[in-house]
């Protein structure tokens, strides 16, 4: 029997929605600084919906949103903030709902060719130790390379807790002009499934890619990693809740 497992839904657009302060570079961070009570709202009104997941405001605590300074001087505060808001939220609801500590891409959605991996280790580690206490899996997403996704499964190895990986798909061109599906680095798919279960992965995922792209990608998904449940969450209009079957 196919399990099907409720996640929230995006963060920044729905703090966008409720009017909290919101706006470019800080994007869903600026809520987390000005208007914490609006990040514990959306938590709650997505428990409401129905979500059994609900992910924590840490996306855009990162150099590439909040800038170097402010990351350096708040950066684990803010995690540590993100967490602790997920944390009540989820322990307020009134059936079990789990946390999972969001680890963005560090240096900009959709940019492979900007990471470095000394950088990315030093910042995911100050999300990781804010969030450590509040989390109950991490989830990597939006990871664009088989190079993030590995950084990120690095800086949560000692923490004890599991790891979901959601990739973003490459989505310019057609399945029938692309072929083998890939990533926006242009890896494959299939080499991004074989690393998530080598990288000892619970759950991988697809996300923030458009729908014509998610079928072929689960495909070579599932030829490469058989064992690992699969789900993907496409670029569409906001919607309240995001139903996911984890698929084995």
């Amino acid at each position: 029997m196919t399990e099907i497992t409720i996640l929230d839904g995006g963060m920044g657009r729905e703090l966008e929605r409720i009017g909290a302060p919101f706006r470019q570079p800080e994007w869903s961070a600026l809520a987390l600084m000005e208007a914490p009570d609006m990040v514990r709202e959306v938590h709650d009104g997505y428990i409401r919906a129905g979500a059994k997941v609900i992910t924590t405001n840490s996306y855009a605590v990162v150099p590439f949103h909040i800038g170097e300074a402010r990351f350096r001087e708040r950066g684990e505060e803010l995690a540590s903030l993100a967490g602790r808001l997920a944390r009540d939220a989820a322990s307020n609801a009134a059936s079990e709902v789990k946390v999972a500590g969001s680890l963005p891409p560090v240096f900009g959605s959709y940019q492979p060719e900007l990471f470095d991996p000394e950088l990315a280790a030093d910042y995911l580690g100050v999300l990781v130790r804010g969030m450590a206490p509040h989390v109950d899996f991490w989830l990597a997403e939006t990871q664009s390379s088989l190079e993030e996704a590995t950084a990120a499964a690095a800086a949560v190895r000692g923490t004890g807790k599991p790891l979901w990986l959601s990739f973003t798909l490459r989505d310019d061109l057609s399945p029938e002009e692309m072929g083998e599906p890939q990533l926006r680095s242009k890896q494959s798919v299939s080499d991004a499934a074989s690393l998530a279960a080598q990288l000892g992965a619970q759950a991988l995922l697809f996300n923030c890619s458009m729908p014509e792209v998610m079928a072929a990608a689960l495909s070579a998904a599932r030829a490469a990693a058989p064992s690992l449940p699969l789900a993907s969450t496409p670029t569409h209009s906001v919607r309240r809740t995001r139903t996911v079957p984890l698929t084995k």
